[in-house]
């Protein structure tokens, strides 16, 4: 791992504990608009399942793609709308709003933790002089790490906004990363990636970055069976041994 210099992270699930409170909000958002959306043969949608489709369709994309995924895995069909239309349930982006909405209210009345390994492992890297950058597809990436206290640990950060103005497509595409890793001065053959979703992990293969982590904070051997399938060389519980990893040490 000699050649690592860099380390893009992923935020929501592998620095901050926002997992919950996404998989609430998305929740929220799709069976409150599934008696709007009617009946469809066979019967009434089924409800979101904040723990399997959350974790199949909607963690780690963006929030356009999310809609997208779970409309079409209930053969729903909506326009698309415009980034105009208010919070609702009758376009893409009204669904997309509604969920921003409601996440947005979470986070203002509950909070976000960040997980306890991340500061010592981010310190631990400074020390190495490996750089570090955090990439997200939500736009509430840069404002959450600042009220964390950890903006000032990542040489660059790469959100939601930033995507939007530079029309990076999202995961799977590793244009995110792609973008972190430049900001950092790194190519991806001298980067890794840290990521929880099955997106991201995908995303880190096809950039071809030097290594993809997994993180599997549930210890589930499923969920670690997905992500090495989707392109993670290594899974770990948390970030403890990452940089023991990045200096050549044993996992």
């Amino acid at each position: 791992m000699d050649a690592v210099r860099a380390v893009v992270f992923d935020t929501d699930g592998v620095l901050l504990a926002t997992a919950a409170h996404h998989a609430a909000a998305w929740k929220e958002t799709f069976d409150g608009c599934l008696p709007r959306w009617g009946r469809r043969p066979g019967g009434r949608p089924r409800p979101f399942d904040a723990v399997r489709d959350y974790r199949d369709l909607v963690d780690g994309r963006s929030r356009l793609d999310g809609v997208r995924a779970f409309l079409a895995a209930r053969s729903i069909e909506l326009p698309g709308g415009t980034p105009q239309d208010p919070p609702g349930c009758t376009t893409v982006h009204a669904v997309a709003a509604r969920k921003e909405q409601i996440f947005s209210a979470r986070v203002r009345t509950e909070g976000v933790e960040v997980f306890d390994d991340v500061r010592p492992a981010l310190l631990h890297l400074r020390e190495m002089q490996v750089g570090c950058a955090a990439a997200s597809a939500s736009r509430h990436a840069r404002s959450l790490l600042e009220s964390a206290g950890l903006n000032g640990l990542f040489g660059a950060l790469v959100d939601g906004e930033d995507a939007d103005a530079l029309a990076l497509p999202g995961k799977p595409d590793p244009a995110l990363f792609l973008e972190a890793a430049h900001r950092l001065g790194a190519g991806p053959q001298h980067t890794a990636v840290v990521e929880d979703a099955l997106p991201g992990v995908e995303a880190g293969r096809r950039g071809r970055f030097r290594l993809v982590v997994g993180i599997d904070r549930d210890g589930d051997p499923h969920g670690a069976d997905a992500l090495r399938a989707h392109g993670a060389h290594l899974v770990l519980p948390d970030l403890g041994r990452l940089p023991t990893v990045l200096a050549g040490g044993r996992p």
